[in-house]
Parts: structure tokens; C-alpha cells; sequence
């Protein structure tokens, strides 16, 4: 169960890795990032209500008890993390921002340690403390450094959204569908973005062109939209809450710090940005955390009992 729940975690690392220079293709062809967070969530939500309610319309069932769950897993698991990271880089350089938003494992390790009372294996907090630090060396965070109050909290906040998702995706029951609760968490993501995406006012033709990002290849922005929606966005999260699901929120967090990795190297092979020295050791670094944290096993059953039962929103 824990070997598939790390292969698991590692292919949803690596499609989740498409999503930045996908996004690329978006906004070289002339999107906003915002705009192109909201595309992704709208087709990645259409696609996955339209398959659910065709091969497995049960999945698509909501509890009315559960309701206040998918409420806050589409605004805070999905669409917090997405609209604070992009807020966050309007006043943070992208490193540092990442940075913070990565702070998850630790987050979450702290939260399942001292909310839950869960005991976890030493491992599990140290690799999430080593995943962190080699992060901060993969995206250079001293470079660049300005103190913004602001785009601080904005960061840490996309960070706490980010230990959301794990959390959420660690703690819902057999009465609730991993499928239908991401199908329904992007559907609803895409409407609390609405008003920030603005929709209407996106130039939709630029899907029938074709466009380069920087010194990368050449490619039909269709394609690479098919790539984010159907890699990056429906397998990343289908594989992901599963992988959590057989691990726990804890493990799952740390070795999901390895899409920083994954990523840099899908962005060297599509839009020719580079690796460099600190990104190298950096990611060796990111690497042994994610090893350390595999190694963690969860406690005996009678002491993560509570970790395992459902769990309601609370206000």
C-alpha cells in the first residue's frame, strides 16, 4: 500500500510539473496568468462532471452533511492556492513566493502533530524540514529579497491553502468520491475566480494560435492547454488525492516538494530555461527529504485513529 502510494505521489509530482511551462504557452500567446489559472480550472471541472456523469454518476453525489467540505476544499484547496501564489508574485519575486507556498510540508506536519495528535516517525519531520531548506536553495530565495508585509502573508497563505489540500484530501470518509470531490472542488474554484478572471473579457482566439515562450519550442497553444487540463490539472489531482490517501497528509506533502524538481526540468525541455548550480544541489537536497519522508510510516492504528476518521468543517 505505502509502495503505490509513493509511486503515486511521484508520477502526480511530475504531472503537476507541466503546469508552469504549460502556462507558459497561455500567456505567451497573450492570457494573464489569472486568466489562465481560470481556463485550466473551467475545462479541467467541465471534463471531469461530464466523464463522472456519464461512467460514474455516483461519484458526483454530494452528502448534505459534506456540503460545507466540498465548499471549502474548492475555495481553499483549489482556488485559494491558484489566486494567492499569483498575488503573491505581484509583490514577492517568484522564488520567494514559491518558497513560502512550499512551506506545506511543514505546515502540514505541524498541524497533524499538534491538531490531531497524531504521532508521526522522526523521519516525517525531518524530511519535510530538509525538502524546505533545498527549496529555498532550488528557487535562490535570497536573491532579490524584499520585505512586503503584504506579499509575505500573501505567500504564507497560499502556503497554509496548499497544507489545506493535503489535509482535506487526507481526512474525508468512504462516504465521499476522490473523483467527485476534485470534479466538483475545480467547478467550483472556476466560479470563485470568476470575478477576478473575468472571463468574458479573455481573447479566446489566442487557442488557435501558435506560440514560443522565450527561447523554447514551438507549439499550438490548444496543445499545450490539453496538456495543462489533462496532465497537469485532471491526472496531477486524481493521482495526488489518491496518493495521500494511501500515505498520509504529512509523507504525501514532502515527497509532492519534488514538482519543484520535475518542474525545472519539463521547463528546460519545453521553454528552454536552464538549470543551474544552486538548483542542482538544491535539488539533491529536495531529493533526500522526499527519501527521508518515504520512509515514514504511520504510527500504530489506535494512535491515528483520529487521523482516519471523517472529519466536519468547523467554523
Amino acid at each position: 500500500m505505502r509502495y503505490a502510494g509513493l509511486a503515486l505521489a511521484f508520477v502526480s509530482s511530475w504531472c503537476f510539473a507541466f503546469s508552469g511551462p504549460m502556462a507558459k504557452y497561455l500567456n505567451a500567446a497573450g492570457l494573464a496568468p489569472i486568466e489562465a489559472v481560470w481556463t485550466r480550472m473551467a475545462g479541467a471541472g467541465l471534463l471531469l462532471l461530464a466523464v463522472l456523469a456519464v461512467v460514474r454518476p455516483r461519484a458526483l453525489r454530494i452528502p448534505r452533511s459534506r456540503l460545507p467540505f466540498f465548499g471549502l476544499y474548492a475555495v481553499m484547496a483549489v482556488a485559494g492556492v491558484q489566486a494567492l501564489f499569483f498575488l503573491a508574485i505581484t509583490r514577492l519575486p517568484v522564488g520567494v513566493a514559491l518558497l513560502l507556498e512550499f512551506m506545506a510540508p511543514v505546515m502540514v506536519v505541524a498541524w497533524v502533530r499538534l491538531v490531531r495528535k497524531v504521532r508521526l516517525a522522526r523521519a516525517a519531520y525531518v524530511g519535510a524540514v530538509v525538502a524546505v531548506v533545498g527549496l529555498a536553495i532550488v528557487v535562490e530565495a535570497w536573491q532579490g529579497m524584499r520585505l512586503d508585509a503584504l506579499g509575505l502573508l500573501l505567500g504564507l497563505l497560499a502556503g497554509a491553502c496548499c497544507a489545506g489540500y493535503f489535509l482535506m484530501s487526507d481526512s474525508f470518509g468512504d462516504d465521499v468520491d476522490p473523483l467527485g470531490l476534485i470534479a466538483w472542488g475545480m467547478a467550483g474554484a472556476a466560479i470563485v475566480l470568476l470575478p477576478f478572471s473575468r472571463p468574458w473579457n479573455i481573447k479566446w482566439e489566442a487557442f488557435t494560435a501558435t506560440a514560443t515562450p522565450g527561447d523554447g519550442q514551438t507549439m499550438p497553444v490548444w496543445a499545450a492547454y490539453l496538456c495543462l487540463v489533462l496532465i497537469a490539472t485532471v491526472l496531477g489531482y486524481s493521482l495526488g488525492i489518491n496518493a495521500v490517501r494511501r500515505l498520509s497528509a504529512a509523507v504525501g506533502a514532502t515527497v509532492a516538494s519534488l514538482e519543484v524538481i520535475a518542474g525545472a526540468l519539463v521547463a528546460w525541455a519545453f521553454v528552454g530555461e536552464t538549470l543551474g548550480m544552486f538548483q542542482i544541489v538544491g535539488g539533491l537536497i529536495v531529493l533526500t527529504g522526499a527519501l527521508l519522508a518515504q520512509t515514514a510510516t504511520r504510527a500504530p492504528q489506535s494512535e491515528v485513529l483520529p487521523d482516519l476518521e471523517p472529519v466536519t468543517v468547523r467554523g
